[in-house]
């Protein structure tokens, strides 16, 4: 379900605002917009961040993947050596187009030349030298280039052996730091008093409640109280909440996708992490479409889990870690149930009812299973959407569209020649839900404001066909998958079966081995960006159309300490 919110006006008194506002961290559950701060100390908190991150990088450049010694420097010295090594780059270059530019009139004196050339009149019709005289002789100048590059090389080393780990670990007290700024500009002075704004989950309310009371009755005992007071509201008409997602615990892990991918439904939309984790593990093991695959990501999955345990890691970390075990998982099932390994098949496996249905020549059984469970996937959209409706007649026109999309199944599966008809009966059942829809979509008062909407009821009809039929493309990828593999291991043997002698035959081994890996793993990398292009576009495109979810909102991020990763 999604949290609801209450709008929060807390005041305190102004002698007590950073007092507050570390208590308030402490609480860790009011949300504050702090994007919205952007004074001098805001401005010089993200000009450190940025310092700091430029630093690690210089310092992993400069290192280029060497293991050396390290020791601990300061962001500030990281930074001055750099510039010293950037200032002396722009010498060097400078030098470079000096000695280039002398280079054809060999080492000669300038000086000398000069008062040759101001004795001797028409020497330079005799005698080849520059319009313009160097600074000084060329073994110089080759000299000064020579120091000047050893004083890079220098810097780079001292660079090189900086501790990157040691900055990276001061990140999180920098942002702390950062949020600190951000939140204390956002505290608006009214003589006495400071007042800060902010939005607050129902269920965090308890909390925040005691934390009143016992300032209030410390404004009494001590100097110092906070003298907190709070005004709790519920959200004004054009008012936008952070949305705070609270899944079935099952399926909490799926929060931190959703984190990853960067998205969160609107306040007032539903949550739909159970549908999404679901279905996505269904894409997961179908889009990259082989058993070994997913094995391989199950043995990274199971090393990660020893790292979280020996490093105690974070909640993100094991939620991201939970969630690959499910898709990868998911993934090696899909192998057994179409015996699909490496691109190739294991032939114990394929008497089985599965493997058999699935490995149908024609491919209709596939393209059946990816359109039926597209269907189901957009038809719980509208099921559900009516069931939360149920009280209201646009409940009907949901349970139309639901009846709409069942039709459209039995039309995609006819085209493809999958069905030879569409059974009589979908006829009276499409004529029924176009009624409904039309009917009971708009109310007769709405006429005015969505009447145009019946006139899009068309094009959103043949949407839906469309919506069903984009669901084949958990069957095309996952084949160009295995394909791509097949056609790896078909090189490989055909390298292999060429030799004759032995000592080729050693060679090409090595050979098809090196195919084998380079191929598997290029189209392990494409399977990947498969599943975050199609995965994710099914779950947040054609089902979230359906449901009415626009991933508009912004996540809930109370203010509070950060914790080290």
């Amino acid at each position: 379900m999604i949290v609801p919110m209450k709008h929060l006006d807390l005041v305190c008194l102004a002698s007590c605002r950073e007092g507050t506002l570390r208590r308030l961290r402490e609480l860790g559950v009011v949300h504050l917009d702090l994007a919205s701060s952007s004074g001098d100390a805001v401005v010089n908190a993200k000009a450190k961040i940025s310092d700091a991150e430029k630093a690690v990088r210089i310092i992993r450049k400069a290192r280029a993947g060497e293991m050396c010694d390290v020791r601990a420097r300061s962001v500030e010295e990281v930074l001055a050596i750099d510039a010293d090594r950037e200032t002396l780059k722009t010498e060097r270059d400078r030098l470079e187009r000096e000695i280039k530019r002398y280079e054809p009139f060999g080492d000669f004196d300038p000086v000398l030349a000069q008062e040759l050339l101001s004795k001797v009149k028409g020497l330079t019709d005799v005698v080849a030298l520059p319009e313009k005289l160097p600074s000084m002789r060329l073994s110089r100048l080759r000299e000064k280039y020579d120091r000047v590059v050893n004083r890079i090389n220098i810097d780079t080393a001292k660079l090189a052996i900086c501790d990157d780990m040691a900055i990276l670990s001061s990140f999180p007290a920098l942002a702390e730091s950062m949020a600190f700024e951000q939140a204390k500009e956002l505290l608006q002075d009214h003589g006495a008093i400071c007042v800060i704004s902010g939005w607050i989950p129902v269920s965090k309310l308890p909390a925040l409640m005691g934390e009143v009371r016992n300032a209030k009755a410390d404004l009494f005992e001590r100097a110092n109280s906070l003298g907190w007071g709070v005004l709790v509201r519920d959200p004004a008409e054009g008012e936008t909440p952070p949305t705070l997602i609270d899944p079935p615990r099952l399926f909490r892990p799926v929060k931190a996708l959703f984190e990853g991918l960067g998205i969160a439904p609107g306040y007032t939309e539903a949550d739909v992490s159970v549908p999404f984790m679901c279905y996505f593990a269904l894409f997961f093991a179908m889009l990259v479409g082989d058993g070994a695959y997913g094995a391989i990501f199950l043995a990274a999955t199971l090393w990660g889990w020893k790292k979280y345990r020996a490093q105690k890691g974070n909640a993100l970390m094991k939620a991201w870690l939970v969630m690959l075990t499910v898709f990868s998982s998911a993934t090696v099932l899909w192998g057994l149930l179409s015996n699909t390994w490496f691109g190739a098949q294991i032939p114990y496996f394929n008497s089985w009812p599965t493997v058999k249905w699935l490995a149908d020549p024609s491919y209709n059984n596939m393209m059946l299973l990816c359109f039926t469970i597209g269907v189901s996937h957009l038809m719980l959209a509208r099921i559900w959407n009516g069931i939360c409706k149920i009280n209201d007649t646009s409940a009907i026109a949901e349970f139309g569209w639901a009846g709409i999309l069942l039709f459209m199944y039995f039309v995609t599966n006819s085209i493809v020649g999958i069905f030879s008809s569409i059974p009589q009966v979908m006829f009276y059942v499409f004529g029924f839900s176009l009624i409904a829809v039309f009917a009971f979509t708009v109310k007769p008062s709405e006429l005015k404001s969505r009447g145009a909407e019946l006139g899009m009821l068309p094009l959103n009809i043949m949407s839906a066909l469309g919506d069903i039929i984009s669901y084949v493309r958990l069957f095309a990828v996952g084949l160009a998958s295995v394909k791509v593999a097949e056609n790896f291991n078909s090189m490989a043997i055909g390298l292999y079966s060429g030799a004759d002698e032995w000592w080729l035959k050693a060679i090409f081994a090595l050979l098809m081995a090196l195919i084998l890996v380079l191929g598997h793993a290029l189209n392990l990398a494409m399977a990947g960006l498969s599943i975050l292009v199609h995965a994710v576009r099914l779950n947040t495109l054609e089902f979230s159309n359906h449901k009415g979810i626009s991933w508009a909102g912004y996540a809930f991020k109370p203010f509070r300490k950060i914790k080290e990763k």
